[in-house]
């Protein structure tokens, strides 16, 4: 069995975010999905328009989901040791570079771990923000 890990804020949940989790469901068996905590929210990107719990909920109730949890505010890669993945999918929008992440994985002990990156969903509205601004009358 293949267990794929994606992660997310997921606040306000648009065509984007499913594209990117049908597809990470699509790389093996298993789907765990990662939202992100409230804290690294506001420290990456914005205060939260939707609380971790709520976020974790919806994001549980998509029939791609096979598990959630919660991410923890400190090192990433604690959550993933918990999760065990062998994939880790990436949206096609999160900063990461696949290969650096893979060497990062290695020299912390998690080799093996496929790093693979989904495409750009079409039909996307934009990011969460790009959302905001529009409800908000900036867009």
């Amino acid at each position: 069995m293949t267990r794929v890990m994606a992660s997310g804020v997921f606040d306000i949940l648009h065509t984007g975010h499913i594209s990117y989790l049908q597809q990470a469901r699509s790389m093996g068996d298993e789907l765990v999905v990662v939202v992100a905590c409230d804290d690294t929210v506001r420290r990456r990107k914005h205060e939260p328009v939707t609380p971790e719990a709520m976020r974790a909920r919806i994001v549980g109730s998509l029939k791609m989901v096979d598990e959630v949890v919660i991410g923890r505010g400190g090192d990433m890669f604690d959550t993933v040791r918990e999760v065990s993945p062998d994939v880790i999918a990436l949206g096609f929008d999160q900063a990461f570079d696949a290969a650096e992440l893979e060497s990062e994985l290695a020299r912390r002990g998690l080799g093996g771990i496929r790093v693979a990156r989904a495409g750009e969903c079409a039909e996307d509205l934009g990011a969460t923000r790009r959302i905001i601004a529009k409800i908000r009358g900036g867009e």
